[in-house]
């Protein structure tokens, strides 16, 4: 009995031991390493899952917060497909018979904690060959290591980067390219994966071009990355007019600052800052909005630099993303690892049954246990189980580690295997022996790699090589069975910094649900075309005034700052956004001013034709020929011409009309005004003649007063000939004169000429009107000696008040007053002369006979 009973009891403490071990395994979260044998051996770090090991204050915060999205962010597996992504390296290489032939390669990964304190964990851990770190001892060599991948923070490269140089161990850093570990000074053994991205800040600039988003907040990582994100964008931004309303950096220990109760900027200080651009991880901007009650304030377009991953599991949590993220933009390089997404549907449970982190990551995906273990309350996994069934749960953003993982395997691959043919060439016969491998022996080969990776892109180390860059630009929007996706919207391709190109496809964007059209995010609205834009001092760039362009300038551009000024022969249109060609104009026919001229002219015309016609028919009469009637005959048409003169005024000019216009005036009024002197001077000396005297008498009878209209004729010609010689009259387009319209006018050239002509035209009235009014009281029944008098005094007032009158004014209203002058004087000759004596003989015929001569001379002699 008692025997039975030690059996029983034997038993049951081998199950409970077996139990207590099982248990022990299958909740070994700790456990930093993991491994796969083979002959050569790289090491890796990679920050597989978040803990909560560490300050007690971390522990108390993240257990006080119930809010699923705050478990989410702290998710333990959101970088395990990193490690996936090495196995499936490891495994396609030793698949491969070009690449390492008879040799199979290895890892031996250590998580690497984003603790400060525990950086240099994981790198003790492989130097020691333990679990667990003990100083100065080191076990299991055969695990030694050729080359390190690590780096998903720079931070941490930098940090191990010192440490492996002790060793000359070769670092291949996977993660974004980082200026500060260029310096091969400091890091000679670093290799970063990554090229530099030097087209994300053009795509992101380019992005903001084309919604015109010139008003933007700027939040970023205090780190050395995000410094330097701040400084190149502003150097960029500052030429496209682009302006930062403000600037918030986060702290990338954030599991740090959220003990602390520092209050930070709030993102809606301005609200008319409705676009954010985020540099950094997705949980610091998360862990912001909750710590500052932002979660709510969604009324922003965010647009994130840096590919995200996002693994939630609950519709919750994707509402939660959806309400903050919801019609945002991200940037992220569209780089697919050939044959992945068929390895990660075809992974089972028991396919790396010695990786404590897969066994974990199993219990916690699909809540049972994969074979052999027998978890507590999990029951076990069936066979036929994979990650495809879960693959709709979980949302995922293209991550460039992980590409740059898969092709940092690949360059040691083939620096491994450019080492070993070296070996083998220099001992043809003898096997090279992989132990002898020494890690410093990799970096001449590593320098020189370059290989076309699976996706046909050039993997090599050169930085200074141009990398033709590709983006995608996606949106965040919901799916239609309440999943939140990115879809690709468009992309930004940069070949070199002058051959660039954005295509966005705005039908597929949705924005944020409060947003029925693009929305705007400026600080002044922009001036539109018609508009000047005025930069204010001590203002930014984006905020400016808008005025309206002055005269006789226009903008045809949103946002000018210069005028442009309308051609000679345009004018602006009203709302000063183009120029628009002036209309020719002159003194028409069709013109009121025009019209009403010419009818005066033409009437004043047959009213001379008509009293030519009287004298005419009356010539034989006493009164038409005591006063010279061949004379009378010459003055009436002299002023006829003087009213057909106009014509040549009104009309468009050409060269013919403008010369015309000149001679005709001068010529026709030299005419006038000296057959005006003429009939004077004959007065004088028909009175002279009969007093004793033989000087008169000789005179008069030899009809040298006939002579002085050839004269008078010739010295004028004279003058215009010398006109027309030096300086003749041109057609002259005036543009500025009158708004919208080309005014076509005679120039008269040389004014000198001008003047002599006009000063000629003066003297012969001077001399007229004084010859005139010395002989206004000559004794003689029809003496026209004070009409004539009268008419000069008309005639030289017109004259004199035209010349300020012409210098006054513009345009055709010069010509019109020139035409005007020509009117009012020849019409003053007419009537002052001529009508008085139309008068007599139309309606006083009594006093145009010889009884009524006798009359009146015998009642003047008594």
């Amino acid at each position: 009995m008692s025997l039975s009973l030690l059996c029983l009891f034997l038993i049951l403490q081998s199950m409970y031991a077996l139990m207590k071990i099982t248990n022990r395994k299958c909740f070994e979260y700790g456990k930093p390493t993991t491994y796969m044998k083979a002959d050569l051996i790289l090491g890796a770090f990679i920050p597989i899952f978040f803990t909560l090991e560490g300050p007690k204050e971390i522990q108390i915060f993240f257990e006080k917060k119930e809010n699923p999205l705050i478990k989410s962010l702290i998710e333990k597996w959101k970088n395990y497909h990193y490690l996936l992504t090495l196995y499936f390296a490891i495994e396609e290489i030793n698949k491969d018979a070009q690449l390492l032939p008879n040799v199979t390669l290895g890892f031996h990964l250590y998580n690497a904690f984003d603790y400060h304190y525990r950086t240099l964990e994981g790198p003790q851990m492989w130097l020691s060959g333990r679990s667990e770190f003990i100083p100065n001892y080191k076990c299991k060599t055969q695990y030694k290591a050729l080359a390190i991948i690590a780096g998903v923070r720079p931070e941490f490269s930098a940090a191990i980067g010192t440490l492996l140089e002790l060793y000359k161990v070769p670092q291949i850093s996977y993660g974004n390219f980082d200026s500060a570990l260029t310096d091969k000074d400091t890091f000679p053994s670093l290799y970063q994966m990554s090229p530099k991205d030097t087209a994300l800040i053009q795509g992101v600039i380019s992005l903001l071009l084309h919604f015109s988003w010139k008003w933007v907040g700027l939040i970023v990582s205090d780190d050395v990355k995000g410094k330097e994100f701040i400084s190149d964008l502003k150097a960029e931004i500052a030429s496209e007019d682009i302006c930062v309303a403000f600037t918030v950096k986060l702290p990338t220990n954030w599991k740090i600052q959220l003990v602390s109760e520092v209050g930070l900027l709030s993102l809606n200080q301005d609200t008319q800052v409705n676009v954010h651009i985020f540099y950094g991880d997705i949980n610091d901007i998360l862990f912001f909005c909750f710590k500052n009650g932002l979660i709510s304030n969604r009324r922003k377009v965010w647009i994130m630099t840096k590919p995200q991953l996002f693994h939630l599991e609950s519709e919750y949590e994707l509402n939660i993303l959806m309400y903050i993220f919801g019609g945002s933009f991200s940037f992220s390089k569209n780089e697919n690892i050939p044959g992945f997404k068929h390895f990660i549907k075809a992974l089972m449970p028991s396919q790396y049954p010695e990786d404590l982190y897969f066994r974990k990551f199993w219990i916690d995906t699909f809540a049972c246990t994969p074979p052999p273990l027998h978890c507590g309350k999990y029951i076990p996994c069936p066979p036929n189980i994979s990650l495809e069934t879960k693959e709709e749960k979980v949302v995922m953003i293209t991550s460039e580690p992980r590409v740059s993982i898969w092709n940092a395997v690949y360059a040691v691959a083939h620096a491994l295997h450019k080492m070993l043919l070296s070996k083998t060439e220099i001992a043809p016969h003898k096997a090279a022996n992989k132990d002898s491998l020494l890690p410093w022996q990799l970096h001449p080969f590593l320098r020189k790699i370059q290989f076309t990776s699976t996706d046909g892109e050039q993997i090599c180390f050169n930085e200074n090589k141009n990398h033709v860059e590709k983006y995608d630009i996606q949106n965040f929007m919901e799916h239609s069975n309440h999943y939140t996706f990115l879809v690709k919207v468009g992309e930004f391709v940069s070949k070199s910094p002058q051959d660039q190109g954005l295509f966005i496809n705005e039908v597929m964007i949705k924005w944020p649900s409060h947003y029925n059209q693009t929305p705007e995010s400026v600080c002044t609205q922009s001036c539109g075309p018609g508009f000047w834009k005025i930069l204010e001092e001590d203002k930014p760039i984006c905020c400016f005034s808008c005025l309206f362009f002055p005269e006789r300038h226009i903008s045809n551009q949103t946002d000018q700052q210069e005028c442009i000024p309308c051609p000679i022969q345009e004018y602006p249109n009203p709302e000063r956004n183009s120029c628009l060609p002036k209309s020719v104009t002159f003194l028409s026919f069709d013109d009121s001013l025009g019209m009403a001229l010419a009818c005066t002219a033409l009437c004043l015309s047959v009213s001379t034709a008509v009293v030519f016609g009287i004298f005419l028919k009356h010539q034989d009469s006493p009164i038409v020929k005591a006063n010279n009637r061949t004379l009378s005959f010459i003055l009436l048409i002299s002023l006829l011409l003087c009213f057909l003169c106009p014509f040549l005024f009104i009309g468009q000019p050409n060269t013919a009309s403008c010369i015309l216009q000149q001679i005709t005036f001068a010529l026709v009024f030299t005419l006038v005004l000296s057959t005006v002197l003429t009939k004077t001077v004959t007065v004088i000396l028909a009175f002279r003649a009969m007093t004793p005297g033989k000087t008169m008498r000789r005179l008069f009878v030899s009809g040298f007063y006939n002579s002085v209209i050839p004269i008078c004729i010739l010295i004028q010609l004279i003058l215009l000939g010398l006109w027309l010689g030096t300086s003749p009259p041109y057609i002259e387009e005036d543009v500025h004169s009158e708004h919208g319209h080309i005014i076509n006018l005679c120039n008269k050239g040389s004014v000198t000429a001008l003047y002599c002509v006009l000063a000629f035209l003066g003297i012969l009235a001077l001399v007229s009107f004084s010859v005139a009014f010395l002989a206004r009281n000559l004794p003689d029944t029809f003496n026209e000696a004070k009409f004539l008098t009268f008419s000069m005094l008309v005639f030289c007032s017109v004259w004199v008040t035209f010349l300020p009158v012409y210098h006054s004014t513009k345009n055709k209203t010069m010509v019109a007053v020139e035409v005007f002058s020509i009117l009012a004087s020849s019409a003053g000759l007419l009537g002052c002369i001529f009508f008085p004596k139309c008068y007599i003989i139309l309606l006083r015929p009594d006093k145009n006979s010889l009884k009524s001569f006798k009359n009146k001379t015998r009642s003047r002699k008594n």
